[in-house]
């Protein structure tokens, strides 16, 4: 993946892609019960697989989904920011002190009381 480039083409991109088409449920009536207008695409080289299945048209589904695989693919290609590992500061370490100072006194006052025997 990590020398991968995203075709420029919606065509070019389809061409990776196995196109699987079948009847989609929910509404839509019978056009949807009787077509196969629900679109699902996996991208061959990566794996990743987009289902689209929410207008009657097998063509509108399509572009769906192409648009929806493309922007996976961008946040699939993105590098993730190293993290610098940091230390918390004076201010924030006492800020945290004094929290658990003031749940502790708060804690304390939900005890029961020492019986006088």
């Amino acid at each position: 993946m990590h020398e991968y480039r995203i075709p420029e083409t919606d065509e070019a991109l389809l061409a990776e892609c196995d196109v699987q088409v079948f009847r989609a449920s929910g509404p839509g009536g019978q056009s949807v019960n009787t077509t196969d207008s629900a679109v699902r695409l996996v991208h061959g080289p990566s794996g990743i697989t987009v289902t689209y299945r929410r207008e009657r048209s097998q063509l509108r589904n399509k572009r769906e989904c192409l648009k929806t695989l493309r922007t996976r693919l961008e946040n699939a290609l993105r590098p993730v920011p190293v993290r610098k590992a940091t230390k918390p500061s004076q201010a924030a370490r006492m800020r945290r002190l004094t929290a658990k100072r003031h749940l502790s006194q708060k804690k304390r006052t939900r005890q029961r009381p020492p019986s006088d025997e």
